[in-house]
């Protein structure tokens, strides 16, 4: 996607200069455009852990280059099946509720376990993190794909008017390689020549709406207005929502969504207008390990982001002294309340049928 009319996306490598990943430090936008080098392991563990990156499917394929940059540190290669564990526990750890950070090392794991040395692992490693940086970048563009059809439909409903969608978070292009998951159909919407309009929740206490949805939409020329997260049901109610789409860090195997905190909200608000509330998510980020929601580890964040509030002059306390702040990360909204999962194999149900019928059809073809 594009920042100054010129293609970027969030993490990659130069074959110029082996053994670097490049990240754009997301905790910098939207004032400051910085490109940040990861040499280590180390430095993919914070990177994921201080949200220079963040969105699911972008920690996951950043955790993936973390194991292959750990192969370049003496102390690891020593004994770097021994090694290998405690790498892959310290970035599981960094941030727990998205399932792809996981799901990649587990998947990584038996792919290296089969190397005979630290080369062929090395090469292993590095191998299957740009297949996976890839593999996302074509998810999402089928999620958009997927999605297009869903904005179609109300562009002839609302005829000449643009099509209004809400949206919580970021989980545009900067939450994935490239694309993103609930922004993707608004892209290919765009492109197709629908017109639109975007509600985007500012999303307190980080602001990634404020911060990285409103910048990424300006930087693509799609109309959009900031809102404060307590206005969406107030413009559900006023009939200037269309279609509530958002993504999603984990879904259960039922259904039920994990994403950022203020979401089930959205949902409550949208079933209650009779408006569509789609989630959208690659298949990697529904956790079939997991059947009720409930159960997943709802990251606890620091107070001080509630405390505090960063722009551009820097952090202001905007709380009295001494009194203390409670910051989950995420809430789940249960399967009853989305209208459907939209995926790149296809848009289902929120149902636990609705999800096998996708992997169903996903083997037969």
């Amino acid at each position: 996607m594009h920042i100054q009319g010129k293609n970027y996306q969030t993490i990659w490598t130069d074959d110029t200069v082996p053994g670097t990943v490049y990240i754009i430090d997301q905790t910098r936008l939207p004032f400051e455009f910085c490109i940040v080098k990861l040499q280590s392991c180390r430095d993919a563990v914070r990177a994921i852990r201080d949200m220079q990156v963040r969105g699911a499917p972008l920690i996951g394929v950043t955790a993936a280059f973390g194991i292959a940059l750990a192969f370049r540190e003496t102390a690891f290669r020593r004994d770097w099946r021994k090694s290998l564990e405690k790498s892959i526990a310290t970035l599981e750890a960094s941030r727990p509720t998205a399932v792809n950070l996981a799901g990649a090392l587990q998947a990584l794991r038996p792919f290296l376990q089969h190397c005979k040395n630290a080369d062929a692992a090395e090469i292993t490693a590095w191998e299957y993190a740009q297949k996976l940086r890839e593999s996302e970048i074509s998810a999402c563009s089928a999620i958009g794909d997927h999605g297009l059809p869903l904005i179609e439909k109300l562009a002839k409903v609302e005829n000449s008017e643009p099509v209004n969608i809400l949206t919580h978070c970021n989980a545009g292009w900067l939450a994935c390689v490239d694309w993103g998951t609930a922004l993707s159909p608004v892209y290919k919407a765009w492109r197709n020549g629908i017109p639109l309009h975007v509600w985007v929740d500012e999303t307190r206490p980080r602001l990634q709406g404020a911060r990285l949805t409103a910048f990424e939409l300006g930087e693509e020329g799609i109309p959009h207005t900031l809102i404060c997260d307590n206005a969406g049901g107030h413009l559900m109610q006023q009939g200037k929502v269309d279609l509530v789409l958002t993504g999603s860090d984990r879904c259960s195997r039922k259904g039920d969504i994990c994403n950022k905190i203020g979401t089930y909200l959205k949902a409550l608000a949208a079933r209650d207008n009779a408006i569509p509330f789609y989630a959208a998510l690659p298949f990697s980020s529904i956790d079939l390990q997991t059947y009720d929601a409930a159960t997943i580890p709802i990251e606890e964040r620091s107070e001080e982001e509630i405390l505090f509030v960063e722009g551009r002059e820097g952090k202001v306390r905007i709380a009295p002294p001494g009194s203390p702040a409670a910051n989950p990360g995420f809430d789940v909204t249960p399967a009853r309340l989305v209208s459907g999962l939209i995926t790149e194999r296809g848009i289902c149900p929120a149902t636990e049928a609705g999800i096998r019928a996708l992997m169903e059809d996903e083997n037969a073809a």
